[in-house]
């Protein structure tokens, strides 16, 4: 049974600075459309629970790459940092707004069946297993195991897609990324990589999984609490040296999509002495939620096995280097201010889950898994198969 969907779109404007040039949704697309026929580069996305809907369209084909950080625009990095970052910075380029909200009722969408070989089945099955015995045997502690899909593609409207991925996941980071050179990419993540707003900082511990079956409140097993508590132990590490006056929420249970996870917030003030983006990005990515501990023994692992390249799946993504222009809170203790604004600097990077990229007539979906000495690799077999279905879902 196909169950109605009803969406609400609104038409007002957002309140961007003067740079931006805001429209309506239809016009929005209408652009972006025209900009993707030309094979020129750009990125339309939405923020977590929110309702704006950004794009940056660039205005030549030219393949910026970012090697310090320091550039103002919209980032896409690879999972493997031997490899280049691509920016389309915001001097070469047009940036675009508009609004897309939907109701609060339950979105439901006609679901196809996908059935993966078994060939497919036991490749990953005996990855995993070589996984344990390398965790069994060696200082490896944990490894994130990923496989791709190939499907072909059915609906040729990307912007359908994105448009279902906005519908379904109001709570993740959805994009919808293109360059000539390198091909289109479409995602929701619920994983952010970090934040930073002037000198406020903030960064997400993200790991364990199981289905959703209409509660959070269940029962976690120790493979997924262990799994999340190296994540959280690696950030803290990672960043105590850099971050001041640390704050750390308690472990949560989260939802995204049809999946639940363990999550843990952390803030933080940056301590700017001698702060280096470039150098924290590094030293954090890849995270154990994506990679495993330790890290280099982890990647190691990775490349050596998983029989593909991930490129920029586990990579991150997000804006680099904005500026945005903050108002004084109102109140009779600022009056005085109201008339003066204040411009800051901010950074708001995901992690590259939940993704697709189309090519060639053919969808390619990655999905993965945090595998410890007790994991169980049936059971991580079908981890990945639920992941693969919040992506398969919106085509």
């Amino acid at each position: 049974m196909i169950t109605t969907l009803y969406l609400y779109v609104s038409y007002l404007p957002l309140h961007y600075p003067k740079h931006h040039n805001s429209m309506v949704l239809d016009d929005f697309f209408k652009d972006v459309a025209a900009h993707y026929k030309n094979n020129l580069p750009f990125i339309i996305y939405r923020k977590p629970n929110t309702l704006k809907v950004k794009g940056i369209l660039q205005k030549d084909k030219f393949l910026h790459k970012t090697d310090d950080f320091e550039t103002s625009g919209f980032v896409f990095a690879p999972f493997d940092d031997a490899c280049d970052a691509i920016v389309l910075p915001l001097k070469h380029a047009k940036q675009i707004g508009t609004t897309y909200k939907i109701s609060n009722l339950s979105n439901h969408f006609t679901e196809k069946e996908f059935n993966t070989s078994n060939l497919d089945k036991a490749f990953h099955i005996n990855l995993v297993n070589k996984g344990i015995d390398t965790i069994k045997n060696t200082d490896l502690q944990k490894v994130v195991l990923s496989r791709k899909e190939t499907i072909p593609l059915e609906n040729e409207d990307v912007f359908s897609i994105f448009k279902k991925c906005l519908e379904s996941y109001a709570s993740a980071f959805v994009y919808c990324w293109y360059h000539p050179e390198i091909g289109l990419w479409l995602g929701a993540t619920p994983e952010t990589l970090l934040k930073i707003e002037d000198r406020n900082f903030s960064i997400m511990a993200l790991a364990g999984t199981q289905n959703y079956n209409g509660t959070l409140d269940v029962v976690w097993q120790n493979k997924e609490i262990k799994e999340q508590q190296f994540v959280t132990d690696f950030i803290l590490n990672n960043i105590k040296s850099r971050v001041e006056n640390i704050k750390i929420s308690d472990v949560e249970t989260v939802k995204a999509g049809n999946l639940l996870h363990l999550r843990t917030l952390i803030k933080g003030r940056l301590n700017t002495q001698h702060f280096n983006l470039k150098k924290l990005l590094y030293d954090l990515h890849p995270t154990p939620a994506v990679c495993g501990l330790p890290k280099e023994l982890a990647k190691t692992f990775i490349i050596e096995n998983e029989n593909y390249n991930r490129t920029f799946y586990t990579g991150f993504l997000g804006e680099l280097n904005i500026e945005n222009v903050v108002k004084p809170r109102t109140g009779k203790r600022n009056i005085e201010n109201r008339a003066y604004t204040l411009k800051q600097k901010s950074t708001q990077l995901y992690v590259n889950l939940r993704c697709m990229q189309i090519k060639d007539d053919k969808v390619y979906i990655y999905v993965g898994g945090g595998i410890t000495d007790t994991s169980n690799p049936e059971s991580e077999w079908e981890e990945t198969v639920s992941k693969s279905m919040v992506v398969k879902k919106v085509l």
